[in-house]
């Protein structure tokens, strides 16, 4: 992806906003959230993960909304 940016600076030339076409800022976002979701995904990975059956889950879920 190729960034057309203007970078604005203050009266002594020092960088203080950068100003983006519309679509690029939101392709940019969504790079961000997809960064995000898989960084998420990493760290769950990490964890050790304990499998039961759907049923199983299942019942578990609504015995804990009873309580």
């Amino acid at each position: 992806m190729s960034i057309t940016e203007h970078i604005i600076t203050d009266k002594k030339g020092k960088p203080i906003a950068v100003q983006l076409p519309v679509s690029q800022y939101k392709k940019l976002l969504e790079l961000a959230e997809e960064m995000e979701d898989i960084k998420a995904y990493d760290r769950a990975m990490k964890r050790k993960h304990k499998f039961i059956p759907f049923d199983q889950a299942v019942k578990r879920l609504i015995a804990k909304r009873k309580k």
